[in-house]
């Protein structure tokens, strides 16, 4: 369990003492509404606050002082979840218990200050060099969904649902958006990050949470801002399902349907749907890849994935193109076969064991812990994982019946080869 310590209207520190690790571990989140310009600004801003900064003006010289905090590990990375934009900072050093000489985590409080406060300017400005080469980097990024025909698949398939929307937006912006950005726009963004955004900072380690606190409150001045609300995804109904072919150089179709639900996140059957996409398609035993790949061998994959966050429900096939139509109605076959209840108990019980494994699995790290707990204190400030694992035990195959009436299909989309059906 985190204990939270409210720094300041909208910052919140939430700490965890453990013996489990032998390092430290810090992250600092800044949290805002999700628009794909800013996600632009924020994607090159974390490239370059992780570039150097004004004590360490070189990558060579942070690398050389990280390395003197006997490899201490800071990087930056974006995100989105639901309908915020997140920018997180992470470090990571050695527990200075486990040293002859103490100091360590001072000093990594110390660059964590540095890397917010003290940028890397060059006349009040982020040095132009540094912004478009973090720009160029960040459009390679962009531009390599391209050539992931799954992720490129699925990117179409959201686009087609949800244009417009949180849902098929990319936490890097579009690359449109970062090539214009200028180094006056990155230093707006900056600012506007530092002063308006929700902060949460999480620490976990074999530490003295009170020492810790006090050190945190000493280091991190930020100001009062407004807390975000988070808006609740606006749920479709779909009254005529779509089917959408488009055509690429390539030799395996990817075939992607899409599901949607009023269940979502903050709905409180959330933990019934999570137990029915598992039986559904989440996993190796589930009825997609028993069914659909192995015993009809439709598909070279088959799987399906539950997007709490935007009431979505996804279906991922390998196939052969000409094979499309045989392989959407073995999909659909599974789907029924769920609302009409045939549902095995091996079924069951290796969905729910499967995600408390999963669960377990993410808090044997440190940076798993804090970012399971990010997602679920928005749940229940007091989640803890043997409270989710308790809320799967009690799903019955009537609650899998029921969620699976509760989905319905918006959208067939192939992407296949070219000359392809």
């Amino acid at each position: 369990m985190f204990k939270k310590v409210e720094l300041q209207e909208g910052v919140t520190l939430y700490i965890r003492q453990s013996d489990q690790f032998k390092t430290v571990n810090f992250s600092v989140k800044w949290k805002t509404a999700l628009d794909e310009k800013k996600s632009a600004q924020r994607a090159v801003l974390s490239n370059v606050l992780q570039d150097s900064n004004g004590r360490y003006r070189t990558q060579t010289a942070l690398r050389n002082a990280l390395d003197e905090l006997y490899g201490t590990v800071l990087y930056t990375d974006v995100t989105k979840r639901g309908e915020s934009h997140i920018f997180s900072l992470y470090a990571e050093c050695v527990n200075e218990e486990y040293l002859s000489e103490g100091g360590v985590l001072d000093d990594v409080l110390g660059l964590i200050h540095t890397t917010i406060f003290n940028p890397n300017l060059v006349d009040g400005q982020f040095d132009e060099a540094i912004v478009n080469r973090e720009k160029r980097s960040v459009i390679e990024r962009i531009r390599s969904v391209y050539d992931d025909k799954t992720r490129y698949a699925q990117k179409r398939m959201l686009e087609l649902i949800r244009p417009n929307s949180a849902a098929s937006a990319s936490s890097y912006g579009t690359e449109a958006d970062v090539e214009a950005l200028t180094a006056a726009d990155l230093l707006a963004a900056y600012n506007g990050m530092l002063n308006n955004d929700e902060i949460a900072i999480y620490i976990v380690g074999d530490i003295d949470i009170d020492d810790m606190i006090e050190k945190v409150t000493a280091t991190f001045t930020f100001n009062t801002r407004q807390r975000q609300v988070t808006p609740q995804p606006f749920v479709i109904n779909p009254s005529v399902v779509q089917h959408v072919g488009e055509q690429q150089d390539m030799k395996q179709g990817k075939l992607h349907l899409g599901f949607s639900t009023p269940v979502t996140f903050h709905h409180p059957d959330y933990a019934k749907m999570q137990v029915t996409n598992g039986v559904f398609g989440g996993f190796a035993h589930s009825k997609l890849f028993m069914n659909v790949r192995e015993k009809e061998s439709m598909a070279y994959y088959a799987s399906s994935a539950y997007a709490s966050h935007y009431g979505l429900l996804y279906v991922m096939a390998g196939i052969d193109a000409e094979l499309e139509d045989k392989a959407v109605m073995l999909i659909k076959e599974q789907l029924v076969a769920l609302q009409q209840g045939d549902i095995t108990d091996l079924e069951l019980d290796q969905t729910k064991a499967l995600l408390a494994n999963g669960i377990k699995s993410a808090f044997d790290s440190a940076r798993g812990q804090i970012e399971v707990f990010d997602q679920y204190k928005e749940q229940d400030e007091y989640f803890t994982a043997e409270k989710l694992i308790e809320g799967w035990k009690l799903v019955t195959k009537e609650d899998v019946q029921q969620m699976a009436s509760e989905i319905s299909l918006e959208i067939v989309y192939l992407l296949s080869g070219k000359g392809a059906k």
